[in-house]
């Protein structure tokens, strides 16, 4: 027998990212029974009208494989939503692709645009599932961070940051963690880069409709001159409080949607049929719904901000989605961010994310934790109560 030693069978593309910090936070907090704020799914109900039109779909034997880039309906229902609130025209023969989730989206856009060795710039910042996209699809990412308190660039940081090697930037607004909303100044200041050396704009746009204080979300793709260079990513999940269907889009131009679309296909075949004609109805009803969602969310934000300033924390106002970066250094703790996560859980029984785990090197993130408002009245009511204790 050879004594060489055996060769490994694990592709190293997979050892640059590991087990997701946000889920392990969820196993924490069902081991220890801490109020999980940790993974931004809602614990309360989905509108009953998505529901009833998912049974409704069930019923009517829509249970067999939808066209692969998404049903003619939901399509349609995309067409109009995107024209209806941001003037886009788009052909949802051709410039529209339903995947599972944005997340499958995201990994579709990067493989299907960019080449092993490309650069793609990512804010910091980032959601967690950027980094192993960019491994799995051969990227080199370079970041630029989003300065706190106001998780703001520096026009001059990201400049820098381009060159003939760039192929895409990722712009995530709202933004999930840090609950930043790019204005219109500055997605301008990307979209002059992106045309000057000539690349793509990928934006995950999954926040779209939690907006706070009068905020407007600015789609990427509106901007002079940048349809033809950016896939725009989002999804029904957050809007209608079903993470657990993975509906999600791609909006593109037809030569970059026919990419997308290959590798989709491939990849996935196609999302749940029943689910997308739900989602149909519930995009083609939204319109008095929207509101209830702004109100609903405001409150949220209210109630754990309240909560978690009261107990010492240092917090910035999330401007959308359904996040707080929280600082805890007030607070008198003298370890980093993942052992101060751990004590929320284990010692005070409510569960956070390590802000660490949202940036390249964690050191920009080691005073924070991030907290979702994502949840039921009750839920945030008793996290605030234990949160109370500290």
């Amino acid at each position: 027998m050879s004594s060489t030693a055996p060769r490994t069978h694990i592709a190293s593309r997979t050892a640059v990212f590991n087990e997701s910090v946000i889920r392990e936070m969820t196993r924490l907090a069902h081991l220890y029974g801490a109020m999980n704020l940790a993974q931004g799914y809602p614990d309360f109900p989905a509108p009953a009208f998505i529901k009833q039109a998912a049974i409704d779909a069930i019923n009517d034997d829509i249970n067999q494989y939808a066209i692969t880039w998404g049903s003619p309906r939901l399509r349609q229902a995309i067409a109009d939503k995107s024209k209806r609130f941001y003037g886009l025209d788009l052909d949802p023969d051709r410039e529209i692709t339903v995947t599972c989730g944005a997340t499958e989206a995201m990994m579709c856009a990067l493989l299907a645009t960019i080449e092993p060795g490309d650069e793609v710039i990512v804010f910091e910042p980032f959601y967690e599932n950027y980094v192993p996209d960019a491994a799995m699809s051969g990227a080199n990412l370079v970041f630029v961070t989003l300065h706190a308190p106001e998780f703001r660039f520096d026009p001059d940081e990201l400049r820098r940051a381009f060159s003939g090697r760039t192929r895409a930037v990722i712009v995530n607004t709202p933004n999930n963690p840090s609950g930043k909303v790019f204005t219109r100044e500055e997605l301008a200041q990307v979209a002059a880069l992106c045309q000057e050396f000539d690349c793509l704009c990928i934006t995950d746009e999954i926040y779209e409709h939690i907006l706070y204080d009068g905020r407007e979300h600015i789609p990427m793709a509106t901007l002079p001159g940048m349809y033809d260079r950016t896939i725009t990513i989002s999804g029904l999940s957050k809007t209608f409080s079903v993470t657990g269907w993975r509906l999600g889009y791609v909006l593109a131009k037809p030569e970059l949607s026919n990419a997308v679309r290959k590798v989709h296909d491939f990849l996935t075949v196609g999302a749940p049929a029943p689910l997308q004609e739900a989602a149909a109805v519930a995009m083609e009803q939204a319109a008095s719904y929207y509101p209830e969602l702004h109100e609903l969310y405001d409150a949220k934000r209210t109630a754990l901000l309240t909560a978690l300033r009261e107990s010492g924390f240092d917090c910035h106002t999330p401007e959308g989605a359904y996040y707080i970066m929280a600082g805890f250094r007030g607070l008198g703790f003298k370890g980093d961010d993942t052992a101060f996560a751990h004590h929320l859980i284990e010692r005070v029984g409510v569960a956070p994310v390590p802000g660490s785990s949202f940036y390249r090197t964690g050191a920009e993130g080691a005073d924070f934790v991030r907290f979702t408002f994502s949840k039921s009245a009750e839920t945030l009511a008793e996290a605030a109560r234990r949160l109370s204790r500290m």
